[in-house]
């Protein structure tokens, strides 16, 4: 599944729900399907900075595809990570680094979250660009 059709499947799974109640409740769901991150890569080098909660996440790159796990000890945040993976693991570094992500305001959560899990949410996804970008480097400099 592309980018955008993650996307577009994430916010058509959103207008499901007609209270925010109801989509924090998803979120706090979503969280709990997270792919857990091996408890060796919870250290300080993949604590997210900018996150209120503590959210850790590492980076693996298989077969040119980037794969991110993650984990949170906030179960609002750890939805939220979760829906970020969603949409961008399993992709090309080129593909991350390019992709626009609308979903966040399509289903309405920059105008519903708090301004420091907000902020949290906008550090997550500049840490997944930063490291496709950084694998993009890798991978030239290898090629």
């Amino acid at each position: 599944m592309t980018i955008k059709e993650q996307q577009d499947e994430i916010i058509a799974d959103f207008e499901l729900f007609s209270e925010w109640m109801d989509k924090y409740e998803y979120i706090i769901q979503l969280g709990k399907d997270l792919p857990l991150i091996d408890p060796q890569y919870k250290t300080e080098d993949n604590l997210i900075r900018g996150c209120q909660s503590r959210v850790w996440m590492h980076a693996e790159i298989r077969d040119g595809l980037l794969f991110f796990t993650a984990d949170s000890d906030a179960v609002i945040t750890k939805g939220l990570v979760s829906l970020v993976i969603r949409v961008l693991s399993g992709h090309t570094p080129k593909e991350i680094v390019d992709a626009e992500l609308y979903f966040i305001d399509a289903i309405g959560l920059s105008s519903h979250l708090s301004p420091t899990r907000s902020n949290g949410l906008l550090s997550m996804v500049k840490q997944i660009k930063l490291y496709a970008l950084g694998y993009l480097k890798k991978l030239e400099v290898e090629g």
